[in-house]
């Protein structure tokens, strides 16, 4: 698509794991819009499904090993990149990882390493990839994260990854005012809960599913579509004077205070 919101635009897209992803949607969103995008992918089994979908879907798309724990792997997955490319326009972070045994009962219960884990991977990532991406951003560029409301408000079993989350937040707020006089703008969207890899490892997803649709002013449950739409207004120019904000994509879930009552 030549006259697409992202038309000429070149963007990463880290976080993939399936076709159910979060990251995915947005990328199939990016790609309708006209950008060109490059992956990463962790290990030998995510090369062999990343790899199957962009060769399926996107077969002009590249992609390239990087563990986002490493600062070596970072530097390496950019290095590939300046390669490829002589600038970039937007990053999209989908990155986010917890222990399983961590998101089962309470958070008071979360080993030290688990936390550092935690917090590491789904927070700092984001961190560590800004400042590796905003040299490539010569002419501005946007940064957007993956977020949950489990930042702002209890959410059982959600746990360390909840707290994670709100470091996440707060990275999106720093960012912003330290990549700003560069032109780079850093947003986060708060998504309701979809059926994604990683929302399986949390306990008790069944009831929340259920109970979201009773609550949400919408009344339904979200499509990940919807929240790749968002993705693509927040990495294209029309979202040119927003930058360190959390934009809920929720069915309205987020403004709900009490319900009930009324009936």
């Amino acid at each position: 698509m030549s006259n697409g919101l992202l038309a000429g635009k070149r963007g990463l897209v880290l976080g993939v794991a399936n076709n159910k992803s979060i990251a995915w949607a947005c990328a199939q969103s990016c790609a309708a819009q006209g950008a060109e995008l490059k992956f990463n992918y962790v290990g030998d089994a995510l090369e062999k499904r990343v790899g199957k979908l962009l060769n399926e879907h996107m077969p002009k798309a590249g992609m390239f090993s990087c563990d986002v724990t490493s600062d070596d792997e970072i530097e390496k997955f950019f290095a590939w990149v300046r390669e490829e490319w002589d600038g970039i326009d937007f990053l999209i972070h989908s990155i986010a990882y917890a222990d399983r045994e961590d998101l089962k009962d309470q958070y008071i219960t979360t080993p030290r390493k688990n936390f550092a884990m935690a917090l590491d991977i789904s927070a700092y990532s984001l961190v560590a990839l800004s400042r590796a991406a905003a040299p490539m951003m010569s002419d501005g560029g946007s940064i957007v994260t993956m977020t949950y409301y489990g930042a702002e408000k209890v959410i059982p079993r959600y746990n360390v990854m909840g707290v994670a989350k709100a470091a996440l937040e707060a990275s999106v707020r720093y960012l912003a005012y330290d990549l700003g006089d560069q032109g780079v703008r850093v947003n986060a969207i708060s998504a309701g809960p979809l059926k994604t890899l990683s929302a399986s490892a949390i306990s008790g997803m069944r009831k929340m599913f259920s109970r979201y649709n009773e609550v949400a002013p919408l009344r339904r449950s979200l499509e990940a579509d919807e929240v790749a739409q968002s993705a693509v207004y927040l990495l294209s120019d029309l979202s040119s004077a927003v930058t360190g904000e959390v934009l809920h994509v929720d069915c309205g879930y987020h403004a709900m205070g009490m319900y009930g009552i009324d009936e």
